[in-house]
Parts: C-alpha cells; structure tokens; sequence
C-alpha cells in the first residue's frame, strides 16, 4: 500500500506542477523526464551502494571547512555568540545557534571568494565544464547547474554567489529554476546542527541529510521546469553573455570589492528575514483571536498542517500518522525546518513509525519556507537589482515548488527503502 500511495505522490506532484503551469504547451518534456528519473537512480545509488555517500561526505567537508574558517572570524569578534566555547550548557542542540552571527556571516566570506575566483578566471571554467554536461542532459545552462550544484553544499543566497555576474542576463525560466533548487536544498553549514537533532530517529543521520539535499536538486529543476518553462527558443545565459573584464586590479583589492557586497547583502538578506518572520507573526496573531480549535489557538501552521494531511498520506505516511506529519509540513512551511525536526524529534514514541520517520526526515529537509523567502529576495535582489521585478514575482512560487520538490524526494526515499 505504502508504495502505491508514493507513485500516486509522484504523479500527483507532476500532473499539479502540469496544471499549475504558466505554459503548459511549452513544457520541455525530455529535461523533465530525465530530472525525474535521476531522483531514484540517486537514491538507490547513494542508499543502497555501500560507500557512496562517503564521497559526498567529503564534498561537504570542504563546506565544513569554510565553515569553520568563517567561525574564526565570528568568534574572534563576537565571542561565543559567533561560535566561540559557550560559557553555559546548551538545553537542547542548537539553542545556542545565533542566525545572525553564525550563518549570516558565511555570505561575507563566500562573496570574497567568488569575487577572488572570478578575478582568477576559474569560476567561468567551471561554468561552461558544468554547461557541457547538463546542456546535453536536461538543456540546462552551466550558471544555472553551478548554482543548483552548489546549493547542496552552500545556501540560497552564497550559491548564486558563484554565479553573480550571470543572474543580469538569465531568463526569467532559469532564474525560477536557480531559485526553486535554493529552496528544496540546505546549506551544509547546517546539515550538522539538523543531524544532531535526528540522532535519535536515524542512523548515520549527516548522510541522510546530505543525500536529501543531492536527490531534491534534479527534481527541484524538473518542477521548475514544468512550473515556469521559460522560451524553449532561448540559449542559455552564459552562451550568449559575454564576461566583464574583472573590475578588480588584483587579488586582494577582489577579496575587497567582494567583501563590500557581501555586506549589501547581508542586510538586505537580515532585513527581509525579520520583516517576514514579523509577518507571519502578525498573522497569526489575528488568526489568534478567533475560537480554540481543539484547546489550542489557530494559526498558519496548524491550518497548513491540515491541509498537508493528505498530502504526506500521498508521499506514503499512513493515514494514522498523516496528521502528526502534517504538522510538521506545516511548521516547516511556516516557520523553518529546524523547528520541524525538534518537534519530530520531540514527538511521542508511537506517533511516527521508523518509515515515516525517514519519509518526513526527507520532506522536510528544504529551505522552502517565509523567512528563507525573505533570505532570498533580499539576497538576490542585492545581487541583481535590475532583476528584482522578476525575483518578487517568481519569490512565491519557490515556496511551493520548493516544498513540492521536498514531498518527491520524501516519495522516493519512501519506495527505494520498501
């Protein structure tokens, strides 16, 4: 039964993505397909093949890694808010975890390597390697394969990093892709913090975090794909975009120019994530003052996690366990994924069963939530600011294709464990 109710969430997923279009005849069924199908060829690979995660495991070490760099720098200035010895004893993982001067920080550093790595001429290398491959696979440019590639590894603002001086030129198609792959990955600076959480539920919980993030980027790309097709007519950005010259003189005065609009981004990426949370809050306030629905106030979470009852029953939840995984689609969509993987760790022994426990592991391993839109608007549109017409209007969306991608990566996780 479990496996019918995952392909019914798989075709589901599909023939809504179909309905929902903007351009339904111009939907390039082949790059579609083959997204599609790369999901399960991943996941039997990385779960079934002994080993195989362990590279991808040190992919995300050099993550860590910059992580760690960055984490010198916070906690040199900021103590043991940016990451240096607490002085205290942590209540649960991460109560300790300060957005603002651990995470945010990351965005500095990335752009001062971006910039230095574009000045050096090894970034536009690697974008037209990446475009070599994924042109003859999905027909997806190599700007828009780097940053979906490095979505895995990095998050939804430092990944276009890599790929700044395209996202001027790109189609709104392919902006819509790079952004619905923000939204269905993680950043593998918290991959660490979500696998302590689970450490109770999952064995080696770090691989399973990581490979959620690896099988939801072809699946993001091929929702983007059905959601907003873009003009079929149209080259990809690099091939018709032809690189500035450096505006840097030499390395250090690129590890300047980077950190100066690293800096514009990282208010503008703090003053949307506040005014959204800020949002959601007030709403939920309003929704407040209605009546109790089962002795507890309404809000946007719980009317969301109905909603999301026979969506998870979808993906392979059974329907017992349907409204408890429901509530936590609906707390990640609300609020944030972390909050969600506290409340599963949290929940009672018999809410979930072990299946359900990795099913929802995965569906909820994505960024697609309100404050990560906030993230990202004010991200991209400090990157792109001639684009921001095409970044707001596509910005809500991502919430859904992200979340979409999520729930296919939960089905398949669902019928590859049996």
């Amino acid at each position: 039964m479990a496996a019918v109710q995952g392909l019914l969430g798989v075709v589901a997923t599909v023939a809504l993505c179909w309905l929902l279009s903007e351009q339904r005849r111009a939907i390039p069924w082949r790059p579609v397909l083959i997204g599609l199908a790369l999901q399960p060829i991943l996941a039997l690979i990385l779960l079934k093949t002994p080993g195989a995660a362990t590279v991808f495991l040190w992919l995300n070490g050099a993550v860590l890694a910059l992580q760690e760099a960055t984490e010198a720098g916070t906690a040199f200035v900021f103590g043991f808010v940016g990451g240096a010895p607490l002085p205290f004893e942590e209540p649960y993982p991460g109560a300790a975890y300060v957005l603002a001067f651990r995470a945010l920080p990351l965005i500095l550093v990335v752009s001062a390597l971006t910039s230095v790595l574009f000045y050096w001429r090894i970034l536009p290398v690697i974008v037209q390697g990446i475009a070599w491959g994924l042109r003859r696979t999905m027909g997806v440019g190599g700007a828009v394969g780097l940053s979906a590639a490095a979505n895995i590894f990095v998050g939804m603002v430092e990944s276009p990093l890599f790929i700044r001086p395209y996202i001027e030129k790109m189609g709104r198609g392919e902006l819509f892709m790079m952004m619905t792959v923000g939204m269905a990955t993680i950043a593998g600076t918290m991959m660490v913090i979500y696998a302590s959480i689970l450490g109770g539920l999952l064995d080696a919980p770090l691989a399973h975090i990581l490979i959620a993030s690896i099988i939801s980027a072809p699946a993001a790309l091929a929702i983007a794909l059905m959601l907003v097709p873009g003009d079929p007519e149209e080259a990809p950005t690099e091939a018709k975009f032809k690189l500035p010259p450096p505006e840097a003189h030499s390395t250090m005065e690129a590890v300047l120019l980077g950190t100066r609009d690293g800096i514009t981004l990282v208010i503008n990426v703090t003053a949307m994530l506040l005014v959204m949370v800020a949002l959601v809050s007030l709403v939920n306030q309003a929704l407040g003052l209605l009546p109790d629905v089962g002795g507890e106030p309404l809000t946007l979470q719980h009317i969301l996690g109905w909603i999301m009852a026979p969506v998870v029953w979808l993906i392979g939840i059974p329907w017992s366990e349907a409204t408890a995984a429901g509530a936590l689609m609906g707390t990640k969509t609300i609020l944030n994924e972390m909050l969600a993987y506290l409340d599963m760790a949290n929940l009672p022994a018999d809410a979930l069963s072990p299946k359900s426990e990795l099913i929802m592991a995965y569906a909820l391993c994505g960024f697609a939530n309100f404050g990560s839109l906030g993230i990202m608007l004010g991200g991209l549109t400090a990157m792109a600011p001639e684009r921001r017409a095409d970044i707001v209007s596509l910005g809500g969306r991502t919430i859904l294709s992200g979340t979409l991608a999520t729930l296919m990566t939960g089905a398949v996780v669902g019928l590859v464990a049996g």
